[in-house]
């Protein structure tokens, strides 16, 4: 399979949301709102890198909207290292076509968060009201890579997730849901917790930063519940770096997470050393480590 762009579900499949799909920035950085197509769209290492790992990149937004711009460029730096990325364009709920793009629904979502968080509740976030769909979107990607991993070029015993704060928690619905979508490790940056974690659970690679205002504890709890239940599990708790660090610079110590991320790789046998110290020397030479 060549494509760059592979559709989630046969044409028709879904309904789509009343309003069309649009873009817009937030913040500086490019969001997509209304997703009602589900995709995948592939970015491959260059001829002859590939190692036959393949992770599939979840954005954040709050099942809003997808941080897709983020996710790119997170694509393209799994490219750097040989693996085989394939950033999930999954289904958002309605918003309305304004600045803030904040549906009402959101809106108590995220009051729930800043209250939980100010009091430092332990309790479960509950479900997010796009997250079913998120998730069903999510399953149905491990399915096409894994049934069709020999066209894609990939192993399918080394298909993985990254997951974005609401991308997280899809990649910790799918790490501790079914076995047959079930990926074969995980990345957890800013998301929460989902319960129970059994002992076949994916082993994670969790981080996030102490001064996250949204969810300041919930790496701790993903990775207590990850050694409770006896699954390999690697977490980096940061100074500093707030919610939603991704790969722009800030002067922070999130700055160095994809640097941890690859060699929690390399420590697990999904990409060579040689491959990781490359992709670090380049990091340094633009500026990005």
């Amino acid at each position: 399979m060549a494509d760059t762009v592979i559709p989630l579900y046969p044409e028709g499949t879904v309904v789509p949301l009343p309003r069309p799909e649009s873009q817009d920035l937030i913040e500086g950085e490019m969001f997509v709102f209304n997703v009602s197509v589900p995709m995948l769209e592939v970015i491959r290492p260059t001829e002859g890198a590939a190692n036959g790992t393949a992770v599939i990149v979840a954005p954040g937004g709050g099942f809003v909207g997808l941080a897709y711009e983020q996710s790119m460029a997170v694509a393209h730096r799994l490219a750097d290292l040989g693996v085989t990325a394939f950033v999930l364009k999954y289904r958002t709920i309605e918003s309305p076509d304004d600045g803030m793009h904040m549906p009402e629904v959101h809106i108590q979502e995220m009051n729930v968060l800043m209250q939980r968080a100010e009091t430092s509740q332990p309790a479960q976030i509950p479900i997010f009201a796009g997250e079913p769909a998120a998730v069903e979107d999510g399953r149905r990607a491990m399915r096409l890579l894994r049934e069709n991993a020999a066209d894609l070029g990939i192993d399918q015993a080394k298909i993985g997730m990254l997951g974005f704060s609401s991308g997280a928690f899809l990649a910790v619905d799918l790490a501790i849901g079914d076995v047959e979508t079930r990926p074969d490790f995980v990345a957890l940056l800013y998301g929460g917790l989902r319960t129970p974690v059994p002992a076949t659970a994916s082993p994670a690679f969790i981080a996030a930063a102490a001064d996250d205002a949204f969810l300041p504890d919930d790496s701790l709890h993903i990775y207590a519940a990850w050694r409770h239940a006896g699954v390999p599990a690697e977490l980096h708790l940061y100074q500093d770096g707030g919610h939603g660090f991704g790969l722009k610079p800030q002067g922070k110590a999130t700055d160095h997470w994809f640097e941890d991320f690859a060699d929690w790789l390399q420590t697990i046998g999904l990409i060579d050393a040689e491959r990781c110290c490359f992709s670090a020397a380049a990091d340094c030479r633009e500026g990005r480590g």
